[in-house]
């Protein structure tokens, strides 16, 4: 909004124009605090001043947003502003197939940069932005993205610590977490912390911010200046610089401003050091008057989706999501009622996805599990990781996963162009790249086994058809060899038989 963040957007600039200062400006802050809306501004702010931006943001939920993905963007962009470089920058493309991020790091972006660093005054190079640095690798950095984040981390250290990638400059926002702090010391990064809790003082840039926000949304509801005013004296202080706490609190008065006025403040106030106990109170509040009055039969199907919603590796489609466990059950809609329930905490679009990471992790607390009982098990990641694996697996061994799917004349198959969407349904795209994932984190039982040996005997060369079709081919080897780490698997197939 205008006139907000002023104060930070200004510091960021200047060490962005800095030419001696450390190229990695580390933007560090609680969840919801504002880092990404912050990354944004930064980067329409330079594009105003003429200056070339990209821009890449990571997200836990999309196993497709990878470090890989990060430098081919940069390296895309790069080819895209300079054309002088699109030769080199094929060229280093060549034979980049392979998992290996510090090769590909170098032949696309470290070497281009070097030739551009020549070419180009300080003031007109790009500006790279990566925002939500903690979100690669997936949730909590699992077992399948540990490798791409460490991967991560170092090709970034190697760019804050070679002398001619100094001058580019990199503003990269992050949750602060510890072993980030460590490996980017203040040595060699501009560190620069948005205040959220106990740092947060009435009548600082922080709150005037918050309040200005809130006037602006308050004001749209039509309860009159009186009430306005009380409610800003109310809900500022207990916001305590988080703004997605802000914006959740609008979106939830929205629908009966008076009351839920009340019902916020008859909540008593937490300790709030990170500001994080009054965020996960507001959010308790949206999910007691979203599920309140629900039967046991719906609990199951709530649980199993908004489960779903975490754990799973892409965002999952409702044709897919009524295939869970208590979904479908007579005339009962769960889709519907977690949709309008939780209408202040979910994206607009057409798939069910948080709007913010920090309910996600409100889930995951141990605050949820001892404030709401009946819906604890959101939180069980081997119940939801089974169902996962199971509703997978159901897919591969069913008819859907077949010979031909695409429907090719062999006569022209050196001619291919189909539609992929009509042709491989999203839960046989979704089982097909994620089923491994989902086997390899869910203790085996007799079930299981046999479905695996079913689709190793039986299925493997429709399974691969499908990831050509989808252009995942290739990643094919990566998701047998961690099919191998299963060790129910090493007693059902020898891959040298694959």
């Amino acid at each position: 909004m205008e006139d907000t963040r002023t104060i930070i957007l200004q510091e960021i600039e200047d060490e962005i124009k800095n030419v001696d200062g450390p190229n990695m400006i580390l933007i560090r802050g609680s969840p919801g605090v504002g880092k990404s809306a912050l990354a944004a501004s930064i980067a329409n702010r330079l594009v105003d001043q003429k200056r070339h931006v990209i821009s890449f943001r990571f997200d836990r939920t999309q196993s497709t947003v990878t470090t890989i993905a990060l430098w081919r963007t940069v390296a895309c962009d790069l080819a895209r502003l300079y054309p002088f470089l699109r030769q080199h920058i094929a060229q280093g493309n060549q034979g980049h197939n392979s998992p290996d991020i510090d090769r590909l790091f170098k032949s696309l972006v470290e070497v281009p940069l070097s030739m551009l660093g020549d070419t180009v005054p300080y003031e007109e190079l790009p500006v790279i932005v990566i925002d939500a640095l903690d979100e690669c690798g997936g949730q909590g950095h699992d077992s399948s993205g540990k490798d791409d984040h460490k991967g991560l981390l170092h090709t970034l250290k190697h760019w804050a610590q070679v002398d001619h990638l100094k001058k580019f400059k990199l503003v990269i926002t992050s949750r602060p977490e510890d072993h980030v702090s460590r490996i980017f010391p203040e040595s060699i990064s501009i560190h620069i912390n948005i205040p959220s809790g106990n740092n947060v003082k009435p009548g600082d840039d922080t709150s005037h911010d918050i309040r200005v926000f809130l006037k602006s949304r308050l004001e749209l509801m039509g309860e009159g200046d009186a009430w306005i005013k009380r409610a800003l004296d109310r809900l500022v202080p207990r916001a305590s610089g988080i703004f997605i706490w802000a914006t959740t609190v609008a979106d939830f008065l929205e629908v009966d401003p008076r009351v839920r006025l009340g019902i916020l403040e008859s909540k008593k106030r937490g300790d709030n050091t990170e500001g994080l106990d009054e965020l996960y109170s507001v959010y308790l509040t949206v999910v007691e008057a979203a599920f309140t009055w629900i039967c046991e039969e719906e609990i199951q199907g709530v649980v199993s989706v908004m489960g779903a919603m975490i754990f799973a590796k892409q965002p999952l489609s409702d044709d897919v999501l009524l295939m869970l466990p208590g979904v479908k059950i007579g005339d009962s809609d769960v889709l519907r009622l977690i949709r309008k329930g939780l209408m202040s905490v979910l994206d607009s679009g057409p798939v069910l996805h948080f709007h913010h990471r920090s309910f996600e992790d409100f889930l995951l607390s141990v605050y949820f599990r001892q404030q709401s009982h009946k819906l604890s098990g959101i939180w069980d990641r081997e119940l939801h990781e089974r169902q996962l694996a199971i509703l997978c697996l159901k897919a591969m061994v069913s008819s859907e996963l077949r010979f031909n799917m695409g429907n090719l004349d062999s006569s022209s198959i050196n001619n291919v162009d189909i539609d992929v969407k009509s042709t491989v349904s999203p839960l046989i795209s979704y089982s097909s790249l994620f089923w491994v994932d989902h086997v390899t984190q869910t203790p085996s039982d007799e079930k299981m086994m046999v479905a695996v040996q079913f689709v190793m005997y039986e299925k493997l060369l429709f399974w691969l058809e499908v990831m050509s079709l989808t252009g995942n081919v290739h990643k094919a080897y990566l998701i047998l060899r961690r099919a191998a780490t299963w060790k129910v698997c090493l007693q059902i197939f020898s891959l040298r038989y694959v």
